[in-house]
């Protein structure tokens, strides 16, 4: 059987040259014609695009499509690869789907429940109404419905690849669900990101459809070949406060994005972390202002530098959490009497004395004038327990 992955897009691109993608523009009806095939011809919801996103070519390649192969969805910035990089062709299609149901994206752990995480960015009524219609129209899936949306997991992008046999059943599965959920929210009045509601919500749906189908899925990473405008955009703003020196101004203007496009964050969208180590930026310089008058931002002002400056900070951090949680692994792997407690708790106390870092990043805290401010947020990106983040944190500073 061949491959065909409809490439979702609503602007112009460079497409992969390889004729196993096909682009594909949604909301044709109610756009300019990019040249590529629309999803407004034939059976369509293209004039729904707005609330539906890339789920109205989704829609279409169900209803227009015919053949026996495989078919799949990626977007024109987001593609299924290797491990190393390399985009998929059909050679690799066809290896994974010999031995896997379906192709999807990684499955994202979030560090919250989803159903949290929906109510914290989104109408959580929509949500809600959602669960309703599973219930009445599809009992069997309801109960792992109410499983997975207080767990932590989802799928992201709407990315599939699957045989379309299987890929017409998922879609006559969503969209009778979504049909049943328009008669019961109003999305109308939201601004533009949030309308795209049924295209959040699906992303969701996929995971239970599979889990509840029981296939056999290989979660496949995705790359990206172009970063996001929004992303690119906000961190040009970014880079204008950090050299104006105004840490006020960058927190003020970050939240206001962040209120209207909570997805600026995500993994998909932050590709290169960058903006998560913006927001170490100013909360760390905010709080140096505050307690010592002055911070890292009048002395590094370039954005590179200070991207640099805060990812070297945090390896630094990080490679130290990881000694200490090796350390802590080896003297916790037997079974404790008391002497051997005592004599552990020794070892942990002696242990606070041994320097954990090399010399070159000593020498890099040293030169850079790093606060306890800053190697004490950074410690807490990666240690949860408070008495473990304080100890590591101490060493760091002692051993600067």
């Amino acid at each position: 059987m061949g491959v065909t992955i409809f490439t979702m897009t609503h602007k112009k691109f460079p497409a992969p040259q390889d004729p196993v993608y096909m682009p594909l523009q949604v909301g044709r009806a109610c756009a300019e014609d990019c040249g590529y095939a629309g999803d407004n011809t034939g059976d369509n919801i293209s004039d729904k695009n707005c609330y539906y996103g890339e789920l109205t070519g989704v829609y279409w390649v169900w209803k227009n499509v015919r053949t026996t192969g495989y078919v799949g969805v990626c977007h024109y910035r987001r593609y299924f690869c290797t491990e190393e990089g390399r985009i998929f062709n059909e050679k690799d299609y066809l290896s994974v789907l010999k031995d896997y149901d379906i192709i999807t994206s990684k499955r994202l752990k979030l560090n919250f429940s989803y159903y949290d995480g929906y109510a914290g960015d989104y109408n959580i009524s929509d949500l809600d109404a959602t669960g309703e219609v599973i219930r009445r129209m599809y009992p069997g899936y309801y109960d792992t419905f109410e499983r997975l949306v207080h767990g932590n997991g989802t799928y992201f992008g709407n990315m599939m690849v699957t045989d379309k046999a299987l890929y017409d059943e998922y879609a006559q599965w969503l969209f009778s669900i979504f049909d049943e959920v328009e008669k019961k929210i109003d999305p109308s009045g939201y601004d533009d990101y949030h309308k795209r509601v049924f295209g959040f919500i699906s992303e969701f749906l996929l995971y239970v459809w599979v889990q509840v189908k029981g296939l056999k899925v290989y979660e496949c990473k995705v790359g990206m070949t172009t970063e996001k405008y929004e992303t690119r955009q906000m961190k040009e703003r970014l880079a204008a406060y950090f050299r104006q020196g105004d840490i006020d101004g960058a927190k003020a203007y970050f939240l206001r994005v962040l209120e209207k496009r909570p997805d600026v964050l995500m993994e998909a969208s932050d590709i290169t972390g960058e903006l998560k180590l913006s927001m170490q930026v100013i909360a760390v310089c905010g709080l140096e202002r505050e307690t010592y008058g002055t911070s890292v931002l009048d002395r590094i002002r370039d954005f590179d530098a200070l991207m640099r400056y805060f990812a070297r900070l945090n390896e630094i951090v990080n490679d130290c959490a990881a000694v200490g949680r090796e350390a802590g692994g080896a003297l916790g792997s037997y079974g404790e009497s008391g002497q051997d407690k005592l004599q552990r708790e020794n070892a942990d106390h002696s242990g606070e004395d041994r320097c954990c870092l090399r010399e070159d990043e000593r020498r890099f805290l040293r030169e850079n004038q790093v606060s306890d401010i800053a190697i004490e947020a950074s410690a807490r990106l990666f240690l949860v327990d408070e008495g473990e983040l304080q100890r590591v944190a101490e060493q760091i500073k002692r051993s600067r």
